[in-house]
């Protein structure tokens, strides 16, 4: 049996996507818990989720904290397959390994995917959803800020400071952290130089239609039956208080929590309101 400090310490799991690509994730909790996946947003990793799952993990749960394709640990796409569909087919893959039915909690691009997952063949293994920052339609300028931070610095930084640097001047809203190790789960150093750790092909595939995809997330969002939280960063540029209003009348029964002090990056803005609104939600969802 487990002790309490097993459980503040993931472990390491080995997935398997779609077409057979090797995904990466952390495990924390009794592997006998309600099982919780959290997704991360476009350039983040599996780490961006660690505090909350030690605390979830500690409170009883199961959670597994992913790295989509092309970032963290997983396996870089060889075809360069980044598309909306493929990654939502690598969350079905990993549900149908985890077995049994799941929360899933996405946050920007996670979420698109946990949205999109719940309207496709063996979506049914989604129990609940967690949105985090994102809507079906979300604000143009945020979104191309959120793009063009991730297309910068494509040659590398001199060193781990410049990068803190670039991260802050992207974050103004958030204090400057007085170390820079966090940042060394997001970088890897080659020649000299450290570059961000996720495939910059991502940016360079043929966009989806904007329109179409906002109209599949619509038709997904329309037929949700399943308990729904959008979490809501009250300083977010992406998610504005009209576009959860509209959310929320495609979704009429989606809960709302809005962090007051909390941008896009809600998560890791406010960490502990955060986790409170998910473990408040997973305890009733489960219910």
């Amino acid at each position: 049996m487990s002790n309490a400090n097993d459980l503040l310490e993931p472990s390491r799991l080995r997935l398997r996507g779609s077409g057979g690509i090797e995904l990466a994730a952390d495990q924390f909790g009794p592997v006998d818990g309600p099982l919780v996946v959290f997704l991360h947003g476009g350039g983040q990793n599996r780490h961006s989720w660690k505090q909350t799952g030690a605390r979830l993990g500690a409170s009883g749960m199961r959670v597994v904290t992913l790295d989509a394709r092309g970032h963290g640990d997983s396996q870089w796409a060889p075809d360069r397959d980044y598309r909306r569909y493929t990654m939502v087919q690598d969350l079905l893959h990993v549900l149908d390994q985890l077995g049994g039915p799941a929360v899933v909690v996405g946050a920007s691009m996670g979420g698109i995917t946990g949205l999109l997952a719940t309207a496709e063949p063996g979506g049914e293994a989604i129990s609940a959803l967690v949105l985090v920052d994102i809507v079906t339609r979300p604000e143009p300028e945020g979104v191309a800020r959120v793009i063009d931070f991730m297309g910068k610095h494509r040659d590398g930084f001199d060193s781990i400071e410049q990068a803190a640097d670039a991260v802050a001047a992207y974050l103004p809203h958030r204090p400057r952290p007085k170390s820079t190790d966090g940042l060394l789960r997001s970088l890897r150093e080659r020649d000299g130089r450290w570059y961000w750790h996720w495939d910059p092909d991502m940016l360079d595939r043929r966009p989806e239609d904007p329109s179409a995809m906002i109209e599949r997330m619509e038709d997904a969002a329309r037929v949700l039956g399943i308990p729904v939280l959008l979490v809501r960063g009250m300083r977010s540029d992406v998610v504005s208080p009209e576009g959860a209003e509209a959310f929320q009348r495609l979704v009429p029964h989606a809960q709302l929590v809005e962090i007051g002090g909390a941008a896009h990056t809600a998560a890791g803005d406010d960490n502990d309101s955060f986790t409170d609104a998910v473990a408040k939600f997973v305890l009733s969802a489960g219910k």
